[in-house]
């Protein structure tokens, strides 16, 4: 959570939140989820690129929108909030 929400270098919420999303599994994306839902819109765009960079990569990506359905029944709030911010994200990488 720390390097995703570093307040003295963005580039660190970036290269995490991307290095979280290639990774994909439920406990990465969640901590993406957590971190967005409590970001500020700064941090979150950075959070969205760092997404985005790991979405349109050549390598392959796990399915974070599955992931983010499942996080989408989490019992924290800030985790489902998050997650259905990321789920748009996805959503913007197909259009």
């Amino acid at each position: 959570m720390g390097l995703l929400l570093d307040v003295a270098d963005t580039a660190v919420t970036r290269q995490t939140a991307e290095a979280l999303a290639r990774v994909g599994t439920m406990p990465a994306v969640r901590l993406i989820a957590l971190a967005v839902a409590g970001a500020d819109d700064s941090h979150g765009d950075w959070m969205q690129t760092g997404v985005h960079d790991a979405l349109m990569g050549q390598d392959g990506v796990p399915d974070i929108a599955a992931v983010c359905g499942q996080l989408a029944r989490d019992p924290e709030a800030a985790v489902r909030r998050g997650a259905a911010e990321i789920l748009a994200w996805t959503d913007d990488t197909t259009s």
